[in-house]
């Protein structure tokens, strides 16, 4: 896993010339590229979040798209749409933004409902299916997405099936004095910093090799376990499904593999817990008026729960 760990330290090295202090967060990131996974950045507008999606795309050397979320927003302008040309009489298709290698879906909640479901195929089976026909999206395909925790007004919030479909939820924050002072400093467009180092098909290569990460039976079940705690805990009314196990198993072997590991720690499992897992979940009435966040929540569901020795 040398490969994978010296890949990651160079796109971590060039992001970081664009977004100061946020190391942590931008690994967390490269482990769900590399899991194969998409992202729901949740922030406060100004915190670098269309920022680290164009770096992220110009470390790789892939396609930038890019959607604005917006209540008129249709399927056709996410997906693409079949156009009519009179002078051969048939009918055109013209792709979509989500036919790129990175696609930044900003404020995606300010999009309708029926605007949100043209991206669940999509994130789901990479692919999209339009006038009876299926056409396979690129590889690697990694979306982006990013809403306002803060102003809700005029927004829709994403339904439960589409939170699903986010491999990791992380929120950037507020930069230190030294980050921001550094930022400061900067002089001329900070994108300009970050070179490519890695292209779309080597990518891909390192997506695969991820795989190839051991997972002891033992960690795995762990893994199941923890997942499975959220549904029988009584803070929450809907607990992670399959699809959260699945993701953290994944997500572990991407992060072990960017620590130059060949297998799974079960420290691995724990630090990308909240990540994976807290947005696939629902807290019930009395752990929200109580103040409970779901971090707390989960922690209190998997408390009994021993951790595998290493």
């Amino acid at each position: 896993m040398e490969s994978v760990q010296q890949a990651g330290a160079a796109v971590i090295e060039q992001l970081e010339r664009a977004i100061h202090g946020k190391s942590g967060v931008l690994k967390l990131v490269l482990a769900c590229l590399l899991a194969d996974g998409h992202l729901l950045l949740e922030d406060v507008p100004g915190t670098a979040k269309t920022l680290l999606a164009k770096g992220l795309a110009r470390t790789l050397g892939g396609e930038f798209r890019r959607l604005q979320g917006t209540p008129d927003l249709l399927p056709g302008d996410v997906t693409g749409s079949s156009i009519y040309h009179p002078g051969t009489g048939e009918f055109e298709f013209h792709p979509g933004p989500v036919f790129g290698h990175i696609l930044l879906a900003d404020e995606l909640n300010r999009a309708t409902p029926r605007a949100q479901a043209a991206l669940l195929e999509c994130m789901a089976e990479r692919q999209v299916t339009a006038d009876g026909t299926t056409r396979p999206l690129p590889r690697p395909f990694f979306v982006i997405a990013t809403q306002n925790p803060v102003d809700q007004e005029g927004t829709f919030p994403l339904p439960e099936a589409q939170l699903d479909r986010f491999a990791m939820r992380l929120s950037l924050g507020y930069p230190g004095l030294a980050a921001e002072l550094q930022m400061l400093r900067g002089v001329g467009d900070p994108l300009d910093r970050v070179e490519a180092v890695l292209d779309s098909a080597r990518l891909v290569e390192l997506q695969d090799a991820v795989r190839e990460v051991r997972v002891a039976d033992p960690v795995a079940e762990y893994i199941v376990r923890v997942v499975s705690a959220t549904r029988k805990s009584p803070d929450f009314v809907l607990g992670a499904g399959p699809r959260a196990t699945r993701t953290l198993f994944r997500c572990a072997q991407a992060w072990a593999a960017l620590a130059g590991r060949s297998h799974v720690l079960p420290d691995d499992v724990g630090l990308l817990l909240p990540s994976v897992v807290t947005h696939r979940t629902i807290l019930g009435a009395e752990a929200r008026l109580s103040g409970r966040s779901s971090v707390e929540a989960l922690n209190a569901a998997i408390a009994r729960i021993a951790a595998p020795v290493s």
